[in-house]
């Protein structure tokens, strides 16, 4: 019997109105071309989210999954898993190419900022919070509001800031830099470029920057790919084995050989009973979980804003005011994104704009977005793999990040210093202090002092002096305990 709705021109009749690909200007063909390329350019994710969020252990010394020691395969395998299933929803809801993944800064600052001060389970129910928070806003309208509130240029600031911290962080676990009494950060081992890991890095580093200078696709993967083969080589070579206070120039974290429990299948669901969304308000002190949840959403608000807005005009989805049709679905999917990230316990999800790659081979539709979102579901059962990455291989992926992430530092004008004074203290002291928050009180703080002081304070939106009022409790939270004896 004949099944005529399995009919190949059926099938390609109801993608192409569902879709609507042929109205966009594209086929099929392109549709999967463009998912193919938006995966293999932001696959990387998948290896370094675990670095970044699965290494670190929280205030009570757990790893995520709730252990004494990092499981990178199982945090590799739900990020790959909400990674998917979002960005499929992003096609099948939003019905644009835009494919979504655990956003970088916004992970580091989960891993620095909010994961020292309280459990992973509570850390990630702040995510979750926020995420919920920002989907309120959404609905309600607000979050354009809110996008208003803060200048262009402080936004810039933040996204340049966490650049640098992420770069930083990328030189230091790799063992590049190191800390160190006087100076407190030196170059290798007492100032010297001596260990086979650290020249991995190296190699590694220049790698990924002349593939990302030829504008090469998948550039990122390649080199953490080229350089994880290289590390093996060396071990098997020269045996460097493991980092230890008596062998300093060991592998940072994993070291790159093939073991038996590389191969096998994780279950990332078991993540999803590991959040916690209420124990940080108790944790810490209702203020600081408050100021904690705003600056995710401030990190998390701005990036996907512009990331839209930048993609959607590289696939000419913007209509004649400027404007991207059915922005309030995606704004809507994103948000879902960062609950779910904290739901999944692999931080906050966002847009990410890799997916222009996939726009620049023709993707228009949100059929590329669930070809990019499928790919990432099938990379759940290569997640064991990610054991044999050292650090040393996937910390040069961060410095490239961080160097993309700088490049906006060109939009800042720091010849009006009533903008670039505080845009300058948000961008260093993010890397400076290893906090994310920081960096954006003291420039928030800094913007409606200046204002105030050269008698501007009417131009500062009302919601801007709320925030910075916030902050100069949150700096000051120390006196205030002491003040009043707690």
């Amino acid at each position: 019997m004949r099944c005529d709705a399995c009919h190949p021109s059926r099938v390609n009749s109801t993608l192409d109105r569902f879709f609507s690909i042929t109205a966009r200007g594209s086929t099929i063909s392109r549709e999967v071309r463009g998912g193919l390329a938006t995966f293999f350019t932001m696959a990387y994710i998948v290896v370094l989210n675990p670095f970044i969020i699965g290494n670190k252990p929280d205030v009570e010394g757990q790893f995520i999954g709730d252990g004494g020691a990092p499981d990178l395969a199982l945090v590799a395998a739900g990020t790959a898993l909400v990674a998917g299933i979002l960005t499929i929803l992003m096609g099948v809801v939003a019905k644009v190419p835009f494919a979504m993944a655990a956003g970088l800064g916004l992970n580091a600052f989960v891993t620095f900022g909010i994961a020292t001060q309280m459990s992973w389970e509570e850390a990630m129910g702040l995510v979750f919070v926020e995420g919920v928070i920002i989907g309120i806003l959404v609905l309600t309208g607000f979050r354009v509001a809110v996008f208003n509130a803060i200048p262009t240029q402080l936004k810039t600031a933040i996204s340049v800031g966490i650049g640098l911290f992420i770069a930083l962080i990328g030189f230091v676990d790799s063992g590049f830099v190191r800390g160190n009494a006087v100076p407190p950060l030196t170059l290798g081992i007492a100032g010297e470029l001596t260990s086979w890991p650290v020249l991995v890095f190296i190699v590694g580093l220049l790698t990924t920057a002349v593939l990302v200078a030829r504008k090469v696709k998948g550039a990122i993967l390649i080199g953490i790919v080229s350089t994880t083969a290289l590390a093996m080589v060396i071990e098997f070579v020269f045996r460097p084995g493991g980092f230890s206070k008596d062998n300093p120039g060991g592998w940072q974290l994993n070291v790159p050989h093939i073991t038996a429990d590389m191969f096998g299948i994780t279950n990332p669901l078991v993540l999803f009973t590991e959040f916690d969304p209420i124990g940080g308000f108790t944790r810490v002190s209702i203020l600081l979980a408050v100021l904690l949840v705003f600056t995710l959403l401030v990190t998390d608000f701005f990036d996907t804003m512009g990331t839209i807005v930048g993609v959607g005009r590289q696939a000419d989805l913007l209509d004649s005011a400027g404007q991207l049709p059915g922005t309030k679905r995606i704004l809507l999917v994103d948000s879902i994104g960062a609950a779910a990230g904290g739901a999944g316990s692999v931080s906050s999800n966002t847009t990410y704009v890799e997916s222009a790659s996939g726009v620049a081979e023709g993707a228009r539709t949100g059929l590329a977005s669930v070809v990019t979102g499928a790919l990432f579901l099938v990379a759940i059962f290569l997640a064991p793999l990610v054991k044999v990455v050292p650090y040393e291989a996937a910390a040069p992926a961060l410095v490239i990040v961080g160097f993309l992430m700088m490049g906006a530092i060109k939009d800042i004008d720091f010849s009006d210093y009533e903008l670039a004074i505080p845009a300058f203290l948000t961008i260093v002291l993010m890397p400076f202090t290893y906090s994310v928050s920081n960096g954006i009180g003291a420039g928030f703080v800094s913007y409606v002092l200046i204002k105030a002081v050269k008698g501007k304070g009417r131009e500062v939106h009302p919601l801007m002096w709320g925030v910075a009022v916030l902050f100069i409790v949150y700096f000051a939270l120390g006196p205030i305990r002491d003040l009043i004896g707690l």
